[in-house]
């Protein structure tokens, strides 16, 4: 075999070595950029003109961020489709299409779940009207379906189909929630000692409450006094549904985005993670999908809700253009 083929083969072991264990090498001496993409939503109203129409509006968005900031690393924030419009059997195949600007370019990513990303289909009441199901298209391959597609499964097709994906189905003991896992950030030149790091938490909803549990919180603390028992190590923290201190910091606060022109959509209860965060000096940042705005919360650290970036989902500010 040639040495240049042995050594890119050798390469690629190591890239897979380092994905299973959670680490990302970073460039060295350079800054670290990470793009955020939240509330995609592909796959609504996929039975109309409309719906198509805003996923590729969404996919020309993606584009021009990712050659514009030409990002080292990509985080899909949830609600990366909207599973309760998906006629079809095989949501990953919506799934995928959201990931694939990202792919096509090269640039490693990581997802967590959404409350619409695994919710049951909603039948629309105007189907039972005189007017009757409209004719679905579905796409070749597919066969349409109403059953749905659970978050393992999506999670797994994700991480099979893509050598650049650093996501995980996380810890069993943590069902059902799944996209729950950490990635150690680390120097070329030192991969042992990680610089950053960054956790993904599954904030529920679609089948099952939106909600962080105490297990995840557990799960957490521990994770973190193992990684980083000093706390010395930067911390940042992804997840989809704001928690409840959101709406809270939000009242009174100068805030940058649209967070007053909707309420903010929390989640169900508190389970104690922001507690548990707020003890923790080496949170620098706390980001999450769904009504924009720039916080700082109380407990020092910066609370950043990235609003949608996709054509489609709920609110009044036009999807996808003003990020």
């Amino acid at each position: 075999m040639p040495r240049h083929l042995i050594f890119s083969y050798l390469s690629l072991i190591i890239a897979a070595a380092a994905m299973r264990e959670g680490n990302f090498r970073m460039r060295e001496g350079a800054p670290f950029k990470i793009a955020l993409f939240a509330d995609l939503h592909f796959g609504e109203d996929a039975w109309t003109e409309w719906g198509p129409i805003q996923d590729f509006n969404s996919m020309g968005v993606m584009s021009i961020v990712l050659d514009d900031e030409q990002p080292d690393f990509v985080v899909y924030l949830g609600d990366v489709i909207t599973a309760n419009n998906i006629m079809i059997a095989n949501a990953s195949l919506y799934w995928d299409q959201a990931l694939s600007p990202t792919r096509a370019r090269g640039i490693p990513w990581s997802t967590i779940f959404g409350n619409h990303d695994d919710a049951p289909f909603e039948w629309p009441l105007d189907w039972f009207s005189q007017a009757g199901i409209p004719q679905l298209s579905c796409p070749r391959g597919s066969d349409c379906s109403f059953r749905g597609t659970t978050r393992l499964e999506l999670m797994r097709n994700e991480i099979e189909r893509n050598s650049l994906s650093f996501s995980t189905d996380g810890q069993r003991n943590l069902w059902p929630s799944v996209s729950n896992y950490v990635l150690k950030l680390s120097s070329t030149s030192n991969a042992r000692d990680p610089v950053a790091l960054m956790y993904f938490l599954d904030s529920g909803g679609g089948s099952y409450p939106e909600i962080i549990s105490n297990a995840q919180v557990k799960w957490f603390q521990e994770k973190s006094r193992e990684i980083n028992p000093h706390s010395r190590v930067p911390e940042i923290i992804f997840w989809h549904i704001p928690s409840k201190a959101y709406e809270k910091v939000a009242i009174g606060a100068q805030c940058v985005g649209s967070i007053f022109w909707e309420s903010v959509a929390a989640q169900e209860a508190e389970m104690g993670m922001m507690k548990a965060l707020e003890k923790r000096d080496s949170v620098k940042g706390i980001t999450m999908g769904w009504i924009g705005a720039a916080l700082i919360g109380r407990c020092g650290c910066a609370l950043l809700d990235t609003r949608a970036t996709g054509g489609t989902g709920t609110g009044r500010e036009a999807r996808g253009f003003s990020r």
